[in-house]
C-alpha cells in the first residue's frame, strides 16, 4: 500500500486527510498548527516537521493548501517536497490554483523522476467530510490509474480530464458555474420573499423542478437561515474567480456573467465578509435592496 503523505490541513485538508487514515493509508501529516498535526498523530498518523520530511516518509505526497504561492513554496521551496522525494514518487497537488503553476509543477518533478498529478475538487467540506468529492485531474494515465484507489478514499465522481493543467482548467469552469448559481439561488429567494411570497416554500418548490440544483439544495437553506459559517470562504471563490478570469484573457474567452459575479464577490470582500461561506453572497443582494441583513 502506498505511504502517503498529507499537507494541508485545513476545512478540507483535515477530512480528506481523515478518509485516508480511515481507509487504511500509511499517513504522515504536516501543516504549520502543531495541535493540528498532534490530532491526526492520537488517531494513528506520523507527523513531520517540513514538507520534505513527509515526502523523506512517502511514496505518494497529497497537498491542499490555499493558492499558487503556497503550493509552490511548499513544493518547490527551501525543504521542500521535491527535496525529499525519491524517484519513482507521486506529487499530487488537489489545491485549486492557476493550470500555468500546475504545469510548471509538472515539469519540475518530471526533472527529480517523480510523476505528478493536479487534482483540484468540489463538493465543499460536506463532500470533504463524506467521502464524496468531485475530482478533476490532470496528468498521464499511468500517474492517475496510480493514483486512483487513493482518490476512491476521498472522492466518488473521478475524472482523468486530460495532460498536465487540465484538471485545473476543468476546477476554473467548475468555480464559474458554482459562483453563477449562487447568484442565481441569491436573487431567486430575495426576489420572492420581496414580493411577499415565503421563500422557503419556493425553494422547496424550486427544489422538484428543473431548477433543482446541489447549491439551491445547500446553500439556498443557508440563505434562509443566515447561517454563514465558512464550508468555503468567499475569499478563495473570489480567488478561484480569478484564475478562471485570467485563462479566459489568455484565450480570448469573454466571460461576461462571470465577470459580474466577481464585482459582487468583490463587494463581498470589501464588506468585510471575505471568511464567510461564499453562500454569503445573499448578503449583498440584501443590501442593494435596501437592507443589510445578519447574519451567523
Amino acid at each position: 500500500m502506498e505511504r502517503i503523505g498529507f499537507i494541508g490541513l485545513g476545512i478540507m485538508g483535515q477530512p480528506m486527510a481523515r478518509n485516508l487514515l480511515r481507509a487504511g493509508f500509511p499517513l504522515t501529516v504536516y501543516t504549520r498548527d502543531r495541535r493540528k498535526i498532534e490530532a491526526f498523530v492520537e488517531q494513528g498518523a506520523n507527523g513531520a516537521n517540513s514538507p520534505r520530511e513527509v515526502a523523506e516518509q512517502s511514496t505518494v505526497v497529497i497537498t491542499m493548501l490555499p493558492d499558487s504561492p503556497e503550493v509552490e513554496e511548499v513544493a518547490l521551496g527551501p525543504n521542500g517536497v521535491i527535496e525529499g522525494m525519491q524517484p519513482g514518487g507521486l506529487f499530487i497537488d488537489m489545491s485549486t490554483i492557476d493550470p500555468s503553476v500546475a504545469r510548471k509543477l509538472h515539469a519540475a518533478f518530471a526533472e527529480r523522476g517523480v510523476e505528478a498529478l493536479d487534482a483540484p475538487v468540489s463538493g465543499g467540506q460536506i463532500g470533504a467530510e463524506q467521502g464524496t468529492l468531485s475530482i478533476m485531474v490532470g496528468g498521464s494515465e499511468g500517474a492517475f490509474q496510480r493514483a486512483l484507489p487513493i482518490f476512491q478514499a476521498m472522492g466518488k465522481n473521478i475524472t482523468h480530464v486530460g495532460g498536465p493543467g487540465a484538471g485545473q482548467v476543468a476546477k476554473a469552469c467548475n468555480q464559474v458555474v458554482v459562483a453563477l448559481t449562487i447568484q442565481a439561488v441569491a436573487e431567486a429567494l430575495l426576489l420572492a420573499e420581496k414580493a411577499g411570497v415565503d421563500p422557503a416554500r419556493v425553494r422547496q418548490a424550486l427544489l422538484g423542478g428543473f431548477a433543482h440544483s446541489r447549491i439551491l439544495e445547500v446553500h439556498g437553506q443557508r440563505m434562509l437561515e443566515r447561517a454563514f459559517a465558512p464550508g468555503f470562504r468567499a475569499r478563495l471563490h473570489r480567488k478561484d474567480l480569478r484564475i478562471a478570469q485570467n485563462l479566459a484573457r489568455e484565450r480570448s474567452v469573454p466571460l461576461l456573467a462571470t465577470q459580474q459575479v466577481a464585482a459582487l464577490f468583490d463587494s463581498m470582500l470589501a464588506r468585510g465578509l471575505g471568511e464567510h461561506d461564499h453562500s454569503a453572497l445573499a448578503l449583498v443582494y440584501r443590501a442593494l435592496a435596501g437592507e443589510e441583513g445578519k447574519d451567523s
